[in-house]
């Protein structure tokens, strides 16, 4: 048995992925782009299955998306670009090409910072560039044929090529779910990896450490989750790392296949090399000019997670921990934004003549309850429901309605999380909840003195023990009070009033 050799090793992966426009139409052709959800080969033309004599006409959205995502990725957006034909022989690909992009991509050269194991670090963005998706192919359980369905074929895909600057399979997770959060926040994908909008490709090799040259990177493919991008790639790691402490480091590129079942990779083909696609210009596409859209798109550009995590971190003063959550979900910050709107306005209409003052001088600590309650209480409805932020019933002027009934004490916390359930099951307004259940905080504290009587009569027991230095009794005499006022006392009040009573 070869001995093996004791060797450290670097980690290098790049990725290729693949992001699925959500325009109306395919990138070449008016067929409808949401042929996924239809039924097979009903949202297709001669275009998009590669008919003879039919000419493609440019998506000017997918285009203007594209250099959306660009701009987002700080890439250099070219002024000029062109199409090119990729030539390969594939079941699902109709015209025996792809109409992609070579030499002269949409943008190239950019810089993604992100923080890796709460490390700042930058990833390079070799390029990014549009092309069109192959159809899809449907093996039927148990046959011996394989089915086309030709509704994917021409679909509008955005293909981003990072540089080899990942180290670890953690890292290339990360950025991956950070793209996701990117593509949602300009809207022009939904970027669901289950469904296949968001598809990748993982090149990783390894080298010894200290070694700058780059040996043959092995391609995974057939990742649909960000679990197994990091998953392959761990499995990636170790196989590889054996074969250099055995001598027998990767001499050649290869393709392998991720297989999910049984957690391994399993190798396909050699890998295809540049001059196996036999590229040349698109002839019957001509070149695009962009100098003129470049900055009008740029001027255009919404906020990004960034920059919202540092804006609410500014002005809404949050925890980190409920920062990243929040914009981790872009309805949820767009419903929160709306809400604390609408709270300022609640706040005004109150009192006009102060024109929320109130608002304004407790503003961090307003904003913090209302924040509390979405992450704590609401989301945790939305989840348990599998709804979402932009389709629940709960209006934002209604939450911010509830979130001034909890601020001003007229519902405790028991009764408001009663009064948040009924919300999110009808829509309701809050105010209309509480007064049906009687769930408004007593209103006087004679009603309250007289909860607080009956509990001291008929609990003589915990209340000796308490006036013997027993202090722990006092929560339990509370949790009396609040059970005999259905949760509808100011607990805070009750403390002090048995504390008051017991002396």
């Amino acid at each position: 048995m070869a001995k093996k050799i004791a060797l450290k090793l670097e980690t290098i992966i790049g990725l290729e992925i693949h992001v699925q426009l959500k325009t109306k139409s395919k990138m070449f052709c008016r067929c409808d782009n949401t042929g996924e959800d239809q039924p097979p080969n009903t949202t297709i033309c001669s275009i998009c299955t590669g008919q003879p004599g039919t000419l493609p006409v440019v998506n000017d959205a997918a285009v203007r998306w594209g250099i959306k995502a660009a701009l987002a990725l700080n890439c250099q957006v070219a002024k000029q670009t062109k199409f090119d034909r990729k030539n390969y022989f594939y079941p699902d690909l109709p015209k025996g090409y792809q109409i992609s992009q070579y030499d002269v991509p949409l943008a190239s050269n950019g810089v993604y910072p992100m923080k890796i194991d709460g490390q700042e670090a930058t990833i390079g963005i070799e390029r990014v560039h549009l092309e069109e998706d192959s159809a899809k192919l449907v093996h039927p359980p148990g046959l011996k044929y394989s089915l086309v369905d030709f509704n994917r074929s021409g679909t509008p895909l955005l293909e981003i090529v990072t540089r080899p600057d990942f180290r670890t399979p953690a890292a290339a997770r990360v950025f991956l779910q950070e793209l996701r959060l990117l593509m949602r926040y300009l809207d022009i994908s939904e970027a669901d990896m289950e469904k296949g909008h968001l598809r990748c490709d993982a090149n990783i090799s390894l080298r010894p450490n200290g070694d700058l040259k780059f040996y043959p990177k092995t391609e995974i493919k057939n990742i649909n989750s960000f679990k197994a991008v990091e998953k392959a790639l761990l499995y990636e790691q170790k196989r590889q790392t054996e074969l250099w402490q055995n001598n027998q480091a990767p001499d050649r590129q290869t393709t392998r296949g991720w297989n999910d079942k049984d957690s391994v990779t399993v190798e396909q083909r050699g890998k295809e090399g540049e001059s196996d696609y036999r590229y040349f210009p698109e002839p019957d596409i001509p070149p695009l000019e962009l100098s003129k859209d470049i900055e009008v798109i740029r001027a255009e550009m919404p906020e990004l997670p960034a920059q919202r995590y540092t804006r609410y971190k500014e002005h809404f003063k949050l925890s980190d921990a409920d920062t990243e959550f929040v914009i981790s979900n872009k309805e949820m910050a767009d419903y929160l934004e709306a809400v604390v709107s609408e709270l300022k306005a609640w706040f005004v209409a109150e009192k006009p003549k102060e024109r929320g003052r109130e608002f304004l001088e407790n503003r961090q600590e307003i904003i913090r309850l209302a924040a509390g309650w979405l992450i704590n209480k609401l989301s945790k409805l939305v989840i348990d429901a599998k709804g979402s932020f932009g389709a629940i019933k709960i209006t934002a002027e209604n939450f911010a309605e509830f979130i001034k009934l909890i601020y001003s004490g007229e519902i405790g916390s028991r009764g408001a999380q009663e009064v948040l359930k009924v919300m999110f099951e009808t829509g309701r307004d809050p105010s209309e909840i509480v007064v049906e259940k009687d769930l408004k905080q007593l209103g006087t504290l004679q009603d309250l003195e007289l909860a607080i009587d009956k509990v001291i009569t008929e609990n003589p027991k915990p209340v000796e023990q308490y006036k013997k230095g027993k202090i722990e009794t006092l929560q339990f005499l509370i949790g009396l009070v609040m059970k005999e006022t259905r949760g509808r006392a100011n607990p805070a009040i009750v403390n002090e009033m048995l504390v008051h009573k017991l002396r």
